[in-house]
């Protein structure tokens, strides 16, 4: 399955994307950058993602933090509070961390996402409701 994301690598670009889907009035999935808990952490992400979501209470968001293949990071994250992180490592520890995941009320994601990144984009909100809208 291939979900439609938008990029976060900043509290900017969660704004960006939390504004454009309650432009459009629909959900939106914000993933970290890639491999993100190695270099950002998952206290950053679930930071930045709580202080988005919480100027945009009306938009429903789903959060996933990219953990690549360490599964160190997603234990990690689950410790940290993340409740969606993302796996892309040897399928036999994919499943074992879908396992402790789904017993700490949290979920392995093994999608693969179609992603807009915001960076650069001279009008970020704009730029995040044609990606979404496109989707639709």
């Amino acid at each position: 399955m291939t979900t439609r994301a938008i990029m976060v690598h900043s509290l900017d670009d969660a704004r960006a994307a939390l504004a454009a889907a309650g432009a459009l009035g629909r959900p939106v999935t914000l993933v970290s950058g890639p491999g993100a808990a190695a270099y950002g952490g998952a206290m950053w992400f679930r930071r930045v993602v709580e202080l988005a979501c919480a100027e945009f209470p009306e938009v429903e968001a789903t959060a996933v933090l990219d953990c690549a293949d360490a599964p160190g990071h997603v234990l990690g994250a689950l410790r940290a509070g993340v409740r969606r992180v993302a796996f892309d490592g040897a399928p036999e520890t994919a499943r074992k961390l879908a396992e402790i995941a789904r017993a700490q009320g949290a979920e392995l994601v093994t999608d693969v996402f179609t992603t807009f990144d915001p960076r650069g984009q001279h009008d970020p909100v704009a730029a995040c409701r044609a990606f979404l809208a496109a989707s639709s």
